[in-house]
């Protein structure tokens, strides 16, 4: 029988999803610098950010907006209702799904002559079936976690990673054996996504198989026939009305969901036309391929505990709010700020000084580790952009993060095409950086407007310190440990520097935390179960009585 969900276990199903997930992702990236050159790379990223960009756009927020529409529906008893926009939104999902499919396919030769990756047309190809079921897949988890079922959605893309990886590598394998060239095995690679649709869309027809029929049987124990859409009242909703509701909701979530996806989609879609007056051909295929196969996987690990923790405590937010509790409501935004601060920053700063050995450990050598380094370092500001959005989100101010999004897109693409030609990929991602700044700044002093955040007080100085001392002083280990096993295998002699980096780095953050009393005892107090333990662990030598 499928139960409900608390909010609690909701909230730590569905980030421990994201964060397998975000994980498995990672290491269907991992196997492209060994098994692909720089063009077969290239192919591979640029057909896969397009398809993300094109499924955000397609998806982003309204699986959102579904489960709330649905719950809201549940909670007054109007479950004919609720099964109507359900029925919508399958529809909407299923018309979308193969407008962009076929779109997606028909245009593939021409996305590759916009962005100088001919390689990219068999893989925008292959990767393009999976179109077809991911918005329908999406509509279905956002009609199960209405019905507080988080299970379904989060077994579903642990299942969809699973397939995506083994499929495209394993297809991949095969094709590159029988002696096929890297656009044939980009191609591979990218139709893993394919695979991934099919598993995750058994797994939500199973769990809604499974609670139709648990409907059924509750209905006919409490005695009620079955009933049409829209019962007693008379006839059901018109589909119109329910799109308007959906539409009017979502597009600030699409837009906001949208940022990370648009900013690397852009990236690597005018990647060669922008840098061409910097880089010849050659390089530029290569560095383009770092760029998009290292630096982007591993900046996507910064994000993922913090966001996951932050994300926690968002719905206690919107509770607050809407009882007009705003002394709870600046306690918890604060309290969220200074989460991502204290738990996001140590992981970004680690993969940004240690990123020659990262890189050089976990992909076929260190090149490109200096993109590496930069991408991850500005991770710090897309947490807190992704942050301060949720927080307006919980405040009820869902428009404000949408406009102040444009205003970052803005500044990303006039700045791209400043910087690109001059700085090259380095241009890119400052570019990038400045504009989850601004768009941070703008949340920020939005959400000033209804509360006082007060994230770190005069602890700002301490913090700063926290910080800068573990980076110099893991990048000299880094560089110590190098020296002193050069003679060593360079995949043991990168293992043993990083490994000496995350120490010095782990081990003087949290020794300066403490010792500079950036983290005080009331800090780990309000701080969600796990980290409490976590901290109050790695702090108890400085506090005796932290918990």
């Amino acid at each position: 029988m499928l139960k409900k969900d608390s909010l609690i276990k909701g909230t730590l199903i569905l980030a421990a999803a994201a964060l397998t997930a975000r994980f498995l992702g990672l290491f269907q990236r991992i196997p492209l610098d060994y098994m692909l050159g720089p063009d077969g790379q290239a192919a591979f990223n640029a057909a896969n950010q397009l398809y993300l960009l094109l499924l955000t756009v397609a998806t982003g927020g309204i699986p959102i907006t579904i489960s709330k529409m649905i719950s809201q529906r549940y909670a007054l008893g109007r479950h004919d209702e609720a099964k109507r926009i359900y029925k919508a939104a399958l529809l909407f999902g299923a018309v979308t799904g193969l407008i962009l499919a076929t779109a997606m396919f028909a245009l593939a030769p021409v996305y590759a002559k916009i962005s100088k990756v001919p390689y990219a047309v068999l893989s925008l190809q292959a990767i393009a079936p999976a179109l077809l079921l991911f918005p329908v897949i999406a509509m279905t988890r956002g009609y199960f976690q209405g019905r507080q079922i988080m299970a379904a959605g989060g077994i579903s893309q642990i299942i969809e990673q699973i397939l995506r990886i083994i499929g495209g590598i394993g297809l991949a394998l095969i094709i590159l054996g029988w002696g096929y060239g890297d656009d044939w095995g980009a191609a591979a690679i990218a139709f893993g996504s394919v695979f991934g649709s099919f598993g995750a869309f058994a797994v939500m027809l199973w769990f809604a198989r499974k609670l139709k029929r648990q409907d059924l049987a509750e209905q006919r124990s409490a005695g009620h026939a079955v009933r049409k859409p829209g019962g007693a009242t008379g006839s059901p909703i018109p589909f119109r009305s329910i799109y308007r509701e959906i539409f009017t909701m979502s597009i600030p979530a699409v837009v906001t969901a949208m940022t990370v996806q648009f900013v690397y989609f852009f990236d690597l879609s005018l990647f060669m036309r922008l840098t061409q007056s910097l880089y010849n051909e050659e390089s530029a295929a290569v560095i383009l391929a770092n760029y998009s196969t290292k630096a982007m996987s591993l900046a996507g690990i910064p994000p993922i505990l913090a966001i996951a923790l932050g994300a926690s405590i968002i719905p206690v937010i919107s509770s607050a709010f809407s009882l007009n509790k705003m002394d709870e409501v600046q306690r918890q935004t604060s309290l969220v700020m200074r989460i991502v601060c204290f738990t996001g920053v140590p992981v970004a700063l680690l993969l940004t000084v240690a990123a020659y050995s990262v890189t050089g450990l976990l992909f076929t050598s260190p090149s490109g580790s200096g993109t590496v380094a930069l991408l991850t370092a500005g991770t710090i500001f897309q947490i807190t952009m992704m942050t301060s959005n949720s927080i307006l989100y919980g405040l009820d101010k869902p428009r404000q993060p949408m406009m102040h999004t444009i205003v970052g897109f803005g500044l990303k693409v006039l700045l791209s095409l400043a910087l690109a030609p001059w700085l090259g990929v380095y241009g890119l991602i400052i570019s990038s950086s400045v504009c989850f700044i601004a768009i941070t700044l703008l949340n920020i002093r939005t959400i000033n407007q209804q509360v006082k955040l007060n994230v770190l007080g005069k602890r700002w100085v301490p913090y700063l310190i926290a910080i800068a001392v573990p980076a110099a002083a893991g990048w000299g280990a880094e560089y110590g440990v190098l020296a002193l096993t050069a003679a060593w295998h360079d995949k043991l002699s990168y293992l043993a520097a990083g490994a000496a980096a995350a120490l010095v780095v782990g081990g003087l953050y949290v020794f300066l935390l403490a010792a500079l009393r950036v983290v005080t005892p009331e800090d780990i107090r309000s701080f969600p179960g796990p980290l409490r333990k976590l901290l109050n662990l790695l702090l108890k030598p400085f506090y005796r009585r932290a918990v």
